[in-house]
């Protein structure tokens, strides 16, 4: 079984040796996956377009107009990149709550955090779409690498275990664009997962909406901030593949009711209860954005 030791201990760049990896492995043709991720960049590239676009409510009306709403709203801290890779991330994350086509990285659940942080970094230097190919095979080892230890779902161990892995393919995916080696690369997926642990997977109803949306935006800053760290040669206290036993751990020990069943968490507020009897057709009454009008009390 592949360990992120064994990665962080890989020649450079960290992409190569996954890429040869899975192709002994598999017995893929590495031009072959390689064209396979560009293809799929693309589709990353043509969800965040579509989601910038676009103020269309979502299938339940919970979301819809976050992504372009900030896309379109003025730089109040003149932090260009902190904008665009979370309008990025929630682009991808309200295409996927409106049916559209996107990819999941790993789920769709999470699906925003790569491509906001990978692209939108990449977009903020000006890099070519073709310099990503390499940084996104990286984090699909980095994605396979915890799933050894630990499904990656929210059902299986909690929102740490589905947007910590993101983020962690995430921060590994910009350390090696931005020319960190494996072990910068491997710490830096070991500092975005190891502040991630204990998150509990609660949508609003069941739907990956609410606080997903949002939670992508966030996560996508903190793969980027995680890469930061690690090209400044901060590396996690914490071995990186026993991070990773410790989210297992965690992700085991929650209970079901925090782990995308709505029975806990945000989905059991008032309002989420509210909101769920109105999409499930137990109340009547809207309010203008598609949300029930609450009483009073």
């Amino acid at each position: 079984m592949t360990t992120l030791e064994d990665l962080m201990n890989a020649p450079a760049p960290a992409s190569a040796w996954v890429l040869a990896q899975d192709c002994a492995e598999t017995g893929l043709d590495p031009g072959a996956v390689c064209a396979e991720m560009a293809r799929r960049i693309g589709e990353m590239r043509a969800s965040i377009e579509r989601g910038l676009k676009t103020d269309a409510k979502s299938i339940t009306g919970m979301v819809g107009w976050n992504a372009k709403g900030l896309w379109d709203a003025p730089d109040v801290l003149g932090a260009s990149l902190l904008k665009r890779v979370q309008a990025y991330a929630m682009a991808v994350n309200e295409e996927n709550a409106r049916m559209g086509r996107i990819v999941a990285a790993p789920t769709a659940g999470s699906a925003g955090t790569i491509p906001g942080a990978l692209l939108g970094v990449a977009d903020h230097l000006g890099l070519p779409d073709e310099r990503l190919v390499d940084p996104l095979i990286l984090a699909a080892g980095v994605g396979k690498a915890i799933s050894k230890r630990m499904f990656i779902s929210g059902a299986a161990g909690g929102c740490q275990a589905e947007i910590g892995s993101s983020a962690a393919m995430a921060a590994a995916a910009v350390t090696e664009l931005l020319g960190g080696s494996p072990r910068a690369c491997v710490h830096a997926a070991s500092l975005a997962l190891m502040n991630t642990i204990g998150l509990v997977c609660d949508p609003v109803g069941g739907y990956v909406e609410v606080p997903c949306v949002s939670r992508n935006a966030f996560f996508a800053v903190h793969a980027v901030s995680a890469a930061q760290l690690a090209l400044a040669q901060l590396e996690s206290f914490i071995p990186p593949d026993e991070v990773v036993m410790a989210m297992a751990s965690v992700g085991r020990l929650m209970p079901a009711e925090l782990r995308e069943t709505a029975e806990g968490g945000l989905a059991q507020t008032p309002t989420g209860l509210a909101v769920t009897a109105h999409m499930e057709g137990r109340v009547e009454g809207e309010l203008p954005g598609g949300m029930i009008e609450l009483p009073v009390v």
